[in-house]
This record gives structure tokens, sequence and C-alpha cells, in this order.
């Protein structure tokens, strides 16, 4: 029962609030050594585990990768990308990028945006851009709802477009669960049906941008006055 100890250390670290890497990690190295494996094992042990999801941890190399674009500017040229195209609006430039978040999601690209890696750095300086296009007099409300609508976006076009990939693990969920139930249904089906939702979700989000985009472009009461 000593190699339970490492459950009551999880609990005790969390309920005090201490780091969570330490407490996991005080916990791993307490049920090693109450099963009778020394420190050089335990720390093997580690290695191993490290080495064979190391694929998990490569997403954090690029967010040191994004702070160092972004410290050299990467946002304000985005900003002038913006000014230079006169046919970018908030609603088409985030309708765009739903459509696309939506295309790739649909093919198993799950990865290629976000986020950090998008989403911060480039879409919602982009959509800021073009709202002031219309509008040099946005308050700092309006800046803060197209920064949510661009994290938004991508959520959506996430969302609903990678249910229509066949291997995607929700789909691979429900034929499990099915398949137990006595249904056996093939991911394709699961695919097909989830098209109509993802062009609903198109649709209705695309609708919610464009009134986005109208109420942008209204100054807000008292805004030219300094109020």
């Amino acid at each position: 029962m000593l190699v339970l100890i490492g459950i009551l250390i999880i609990i005790a670290g969390f309920l005090l609030r201490f780091n969570p890497l330490l407490v996991i990690m005080a916990s791993a190295l307490a049920t090693g050594l109450a099963a009778g494996l020394d420190i050089a094992a335990i720390i093997a042990a580690f290695g191993k585990a490290f080495n064979d999801t190391r694929y998990v941890s490569i997403i954090w190399i690029v967010l040191p990768v994004i702070g160092l674009l972004e410290a050299y500017g990467l946002q304000q040229h985005a900003r002038s990308l913006i000014d230079r195209m006169k046919g970018a609006t908030l609603g088409r430039l985030l309708t765009g990028y739903l459509l696309l978040r939506q295309a790739m999601a649909a093919v198993g690209l799950t990865s290629v945006a976000g986020h950090a890696q998008t989403v911060r750095p480039l879409v919602a300086p982009m959509a800021e851009a073009a709202a002031e296009a219309r509008n040099d007099a946005l308050s700092d409300a309006q800046r803060e709802e197209v920064k949510a609508f661009a994290a938004a976006t991508d959520n959506v076009g996430l969302f609903f477009g990678e249910d229509i990939f066949l291997a995607i693990g929700s789909i691979l969920l429900m034929k499990g669960v099915l398949d137990g139930y006595g249904y056996q249904i093939e991911p394709l089906h699961f695919s097909l049906w989830a098209i109509p939702t993802a062009v609903a979700a198109f649709l209705i989000h695309g609708f919610r941008l464009r009134r986005l985009e109208r109420r942008m472009a209204q100054t807000p009461a008292g805004a030219e006055t300094g109020a």
C-alpha cells in the first residue's frame, strides 16, 4: 500500500497550492522509492517517458520563436500589411480566416494555426487594424471585442472543422461507443454528417462577423469629445 503514497502527495500538494510540476515530481519520486526502485532507476524512467512522448513538447518550441518575432515587430508588420490592403475589412478578414481554419481542420491540420501561434501575433493585430481603417476612434472596449472575436473565430473554425476529418479523436470515440452498443457505423458517415454542421457554423459566425464590422464602424458615444 506504500506505493499509493504518491496519490496522497498529489492531493496534499494541490490543496496547499504548491507548484504542480514539483508536486508531480515529488509524487513520482516517492512512489518509485516505495516500490523499491533506486534514484537512478527513477530518473531513467523519467527520461524514457520524456523520450517516448517528446513529440508532445515540440509545440512549446514555437512559443519562444513567436516571442522573438513579436519583439522584432511582427504585430506592427501585420498591421501595416492591412493598412496597405484597402479592401481588407474586419468582416472579410475574419471570415477568410474562419474559412481557412475550417478547411485546414477538415484535412487534419488542427495544429497549423491557433491562439498562441496565429491569433495573438497576426490575426488579432490585423483585425484591429482593419477596424481602425473604418473608425480611428475605437474605444478600449471595442478593441478588446475585436480581439475576442478573433480568438472566437479560431475556436469556431477548429471545433466545427475538425469533425470532418476521418481520424480525429471525437469521431473515433463516437465509433467506439456505438460499436459497443452494436451499431456498426463507418467513420466516413460521421464525417459526411459533420459537413452540414460546419457549413451552418460558417454562415452563422460569418453573419456575426458582419454585424461586428458594422458595430465597430460606429463611434461610441462620447468618444469624439473624450468623455
